[in-house]
């Protein structure tokens, strides 16, 4: 008799141990759920308000003692545009055409030619559409040709990367008139479908004449590392 109370006491006691470890790990499985999707919406958050500080600061600039005619631009360059969260399955950083997955697509709303974007900047295009995933074309790829401007200024570029280092990229066709410096802001310039206006893009490192000779050619230290790209938004243009 006092045998069996001893073996139901070690059962007990076991079950009790196994238990507790299954519970530990269930909190674990679920803080890290709830870790991914507070980092989804952190990133949400970050590209949201780089929009609105872009956007202030432009409307300040035109108008700098009208709130009430701030707002309303303010509420224009936001209106339309629905962010899809997204998390980075795969992603190439050493090839000269590098690509990446997401988990969205045209189930969740993600359509061919829509930005993708992530809390630092610009992240690249989408290029093919699953129904639950999609390969967006990675501004490290040689084929991606995305139109920036110079915060603060009109002056146009176009940024290409042309392999090599991951962190820099080449904005060409900047006039040879224009007024630039080291540590210029580089965003988005608004131009196309794709990216709405003033996501950051990074900073100018360094001064170049273009091979012709007719323009700048500037170097562009990238404000996003995409060898550790978690979560993105992807930007629907309605």
């Amino acid at each position: 008799m006092q045998h069996n109370n001893y073996q139901g006491s070690v059962f007990f006691t076991q079950s009790n141990i196994v238990a507790s470890k299954l519970l530990g790990m269930e909190t674990s499985i679920l803080r890290y759920s709830h870790m991914i999707s507070d980092n989804r919406e952190l990133t949400q958050r970050n590209f949201m308000l780089q929009q609105q500080i872009a956007q202030l600061r432009e409307a300040v600039e035109v108008l700098s003692h009208d709130s009430t005619e701030t707002e309303r631009i303010l509420a224009e360059s936001l209106r339309g545009c629905e962010l899809i969260q997204a998390r980075v399955t795969s992603c190439s950083v050493w090839l000269l055409d590098n690509t990446l997955t997401i988990d969205r697509g045209s189930k969740d709303g993600v359509e061919e030619g829509m930005g993708v974007a992530c809390g630092t900047g610009i992240v690249g295009i989408v290029t093919q559409v699953g129904a639950h995933c999609s390969q967006v074309m990675s501004i490290l790829n040689t084929r991606s040709n995305i139109t920036c401007r110079i915060r603060g200024t009109g002056y146009i570029g176009y940024l290409h990367w042309q392999g090599g280092n991951m962190l820099v990229s080449t904005m060409d066709d900047v006039p040879h008139h224009a007024r630039i410096k080291v540590g210029q802001a580089v965003e988005t310039s608004g131009y196309s479908q794709v990216f709405p206006a003033g996501i950051f893009v990074g900073r100018i490192n360094k001064i170049g004449t273009s091979p012709d000779g007719l323009s700048f050619r500037l170097s562009v230290q990238l404000s996003t590392d995409m060898a550790c790209l978690e979560n993105v938004v992807v930007i629907k243009n309605n």
